[in-house]
């Protein structure tokens, strides 16, 4: 077996790893689009109103089990979504590379037209996941019911120089053991689930295309999701690393005055969907409030 055979394969055992923890049974599809194939594992109610996970960048959609498992896939039919370009499943197109929001937004509208085409759905998105969920609500606020940031990046303010320097090594040469030592510096050391670990440390042989970057999405056109009857709820991480919590979510409610804004103490940026999917599983869950 080869280098790269060994290593896609090591990958695909640590990710199956963390599917098994998930509340089952699991629905695995590769929908296609016009960047390529994506991977969608889902689960829950097939009845249930859709909710449509993306990860941050490098996470995998394997991340969101833990939400699914504290109580999300009893409410919702959960939809979780391996980033194409990004470690997981999906399989990118030959000669189509995404290379702006707008291609961003063009392959997430194809997703939802795969995985919920006959009505609005809940879209939410973790970090570098929340900036793109955000940039397609800008622009495609019809196709949403609801949309969840959880601890923004890049959307109501910038990224720490700070956090910057120390993520440069993992995002110029990852390896496991820098992958590993960045998260517990910004998680301050939180007890993070081992079979996820495993696969942060597979994905730093994991061949990945360039991450689109942009402008913030547009904040006057996000806000029109809240004035028809939508909602949009933004969760802040109390102890992110990556930016000024507290001063997020200020410009969070400045931008979004119709919106839910929070900031939950005592959680990293990192570790959100892990550590706090209680939390994140009863926002969800909320249908009423806001």
């Amino acid at each position: 077996m080869s280098r790269t055979s060994s290593s896609r394969s090591a990958f695909r055992d640590a990710y199956d790893e963390v599917l098994a923890g998930w509340p089952g049974p699991v629905d695995a599809v590769e929908l296609p689009t016009p960047y390529g194939l994506t991977r969608v594992n889902s689960c829950g109610p097939a009845g249930a109103p859709p909710l449509v996970l993306l990860p941050g960048g490098g996470a995998t959609s394997a991340v969101w089990g833990a939400c699914a498992a504290a109580g999300a896939a009893r409410t919702h039919r959960v939809h979780a979504v391996d980033l194409v370009g990004e470690p997981g499943l999906s399989v990118p197109a030959p000669g189509r590379a995404l290379r702006t929001p707008g291609d961003l937004s063009d392959w997430l509208d194809a997703v939802l037209d795969g995985l919920a085409p006959r009505g609005p759905v809940t879209l939410a998105g973790h970090s570098y996941g929340a900036w793109i969920a955000a940039h397609h609500a800008a622009r495609r606020p019809a196709r949403l019911g609801r949309l969840v940031l959880l601890d923004p990046t890049r959307v109501f303010a910038g990224l720490r120089p700070g956090y910057v320097l120390r993520a440069l090594p993992v995002l110029m040469r990852p390896t496991p053991e820098r992958i590993r030592s960045f998260l517990a510096w910004e998680t301050r050391g939180a007890a993070l689930s081992p079979a996820w670990l495993r696969l942060q440390d597979e994905t730093a042989r994991f061949p990945t295309a360039r991450p689109v970057t942009g402008p913030r999405p547009d904040l006057a056109h996000l806000a029109k999701l809240v004035e028809p009857g939508g909602r949009v709820d933004v969760l802040f991480a109390g102890e992110a690393r990556c930016h000024d919590p507290g001063r997020a979510a200020r410009a969070a409610r400045e931008a979004l005055p119709g919106a839910r804004v929070d900031v939950l103490p005592g959680i990293s940026h990192h570790a959100l969907p892990l550590t706090a999917a209680a939390e994140i599983a009863r926002l969800l869950a909320d249908q009423a409030a806001g």
